[in-house]
């Protein structure tokens, strides 16, 4: 184009697409976005408004998310329905090669190949206006202290304790189409990868399902071996995550069925996925994902429990596994009410460069999620790693100013944990342990010790994660960072 005499003003992708409209354009706008689209490549959503049509826009995308949202006498584009939650809840999700011109009283649908195509709209119930942060200094900490509220949302409905099972209605996979998987795929990027690790444990461990978790950015470069039998669990908070949804398209033309795990309603994952089942948490403003995560482990918990009910579990081991979950509500407002004490260990530490968090089985996606959170809000260097894995190098790294956050929730490994954590100790480490109230031996070796309720072992990483949750909130406030919105982060990564 800069052959043909066009001057750039900027070096955005965006203005070129501006400039090869107005290159195709003859008075006909329709037309020439129309002639532009073979021209772009990649995923995107594009809304344009022209001098020659005030008072009307012209929406297209291609595997990236926007939707119209109709109003009286006034219309709205967006990416997420929730921007135009407080003005309408009737919306049309635009499909990829989908053209629409919107008008305050009018909405038009086109299909690139095929004309003006009847585009039927829908009510979303589910949308929340925005938020405020009420009486919290950032809707981060807000978030965190909604999380008794969304994990019995996130039960509400989806057992029946009687017969020790999870019911859901958003599953419409046949009795026999459960029964038929011998092996599970889990997908997901980030936060939701992790809690899809956690349920992998869970799985194989109650359920006794081979489970293979991917991130997906990298899954769909691999060449994988999928085989027959495998049901596919695609984990976003938003359903729009590009690298997850673009692992499950190249699954489904494998043929391979897909439950979607996610927060969004009409989502392109939801709407894409056989099957869904919302986390129902309300929107989460923070980017750093803090109820969305236990909303997902818990979920993910339920459907463990219907698979494991399903084949082998006999209906009082369900009870008791339900029993627990029931609980975690009240377990996590313990956690939350000592909120001050943990607000004060985090005064002694925030000043460290370099963390180190430790757990065994369950505990090891508990210690990534945690690190993970304490990197997105404090811009600290944390890692993860299984506990057993310290002496084979990173151990390396522990010396006074680096602390080790150890997450001693798992019961069957907590003497092993004890062990690595004396190694540490005895390398002039730092340490703050995350433990149950009945686990005893850490008084002489942790450096400040943060206790959680007791629970089963397949969910204590919710009550691990909830104390790791505010130890990086109140850090990441000592240092002063810019908490809701971290730097260089996006709420929902809608490209690869």
């Amino acid at each position: 184009m800069k052959a043909e005499g066009v001057k750039f003003s900027s070096d955005t992708d965006t203005e070129v697409v501006a400039h090869l409209i107005g290159k195709f354009y003859k008075g006909d706008l329709l037309e020439s976005v129309k002639k532009t689209i073979p021209f772009l490549k990649g995923t995107f959503a594009i809304a344009l408004i022209h001098r020659d049509f005030p008072d009307q826009i012209i929406a297209i995308a291609h595997e990236s998310p926007l939707v119209v949202g109709i109003g009286t006498g006034e219309a709205f584009v967006a990416s997420d329905p929730h921007a135009f939650a407080a003005h309408t809840r009737e919306v049309a999700f635009l499909l990829s090669g989908e053209i629409a011109v919107v008008k305050a009283d009018k909405l038009e649908v086109f299909d690139v190949t095929k004309g003006e195509i009847e585009k039927k709209t829908e009510k979303m119930h589910a949308l929340l206006e925005s938020a405020s942060k009420g009486s919290y200094e950032h809707y981060t900490l807000k978030e965190i202290f909604e999380q008794p509220q969304t994990i019995r949302n996130a039960l509400s409905g989806r057992f029946i304790q009687d017969y020790g099972t999870a019911l859901f209605e958003g599953i419409n996979f046949e009795v026999n189409e459960l029964l038929s998987v011998e092996r599970i795929l889990i997908l997901a990027c980030g936060t939701s990868w992790h809690a899809g690790y956690l349920a992998a444990y869970m799985l194989e461990d109650r359920a006794r399902i081979p489970v293979q978790v991917e991130i997906s950015s990298e899954f769909r470069y691999k060449n994988p071996v999928v085989p027959a039998g495998t049901l596919a669990i695609a984990i976003s908070q938003s359903g729009e995550t590009a690298d997850t949804l673009a692992a499950v398209r190249e699954l489904k033309t494998k043929g391979v069925k897909v439950l979607a795990i996610c927060n969004v309603e009409g989502s392109h994952l939801a709407r894409e996925a056989d099957a869904s089942i919302f986390l129902k948490a309300g929107q989460e403003i923070g980017v750093c994902s803090t109820k969305a995560f236990t909303s997902q482990v818990v979920v993910l918990s339920l459907f463990t429990l219907l698979m494991a009910r399903m084949r082998h579990m006999d209906k009082k081991e369900g009870q008791i596994f339900l029993e627990a979950l029931q609980k975690l509500p009240d377990q996590v407002q313990e956690i939350l009410d000592q909120s001050a004490k943990i607000q004060e260990i985090a005064k002694k530490y925030a000043h460290y460069e370099n963390f180190f968090y430790l757990g065994r089985s369950y505990m090891y996606p508990a210690s990534l999620e945690g690190a993970l959170k304490l990197k997105e809000i404090s811009y600290i260097n944390a890692n993860g790693y299984p506990a057993g894995e310290m002496k084979h190098g990173p151990i390396a790294l522990i010396n006074e100013n680096c602390p080790t956050v150890a997450l001693c929730g798992n019961k069957a490994t907590f003497e092993k944990l004890l062990s690595n954590l004396m190694e540490i100790k005895a390398r002039s480490g730092k340490i703050i342990a995350i433990a149950e109230t009945c686990e005893r031996g850490l008084e002489g070796i942790a450096d400040d010790i943060i206790y959680i309720p007791q629970t089963i072992d397949e969910i204590s990483g919710v009550l691990t994660t909830v104390a790791s949750q505010l130890l990086a909130y109140y850090i990441a406030k000592e240092r002063g960072a810019e908490i809701d919105q971290p730097r260089n982060l996006a709420k929902s990564v809608t490209v690869e």
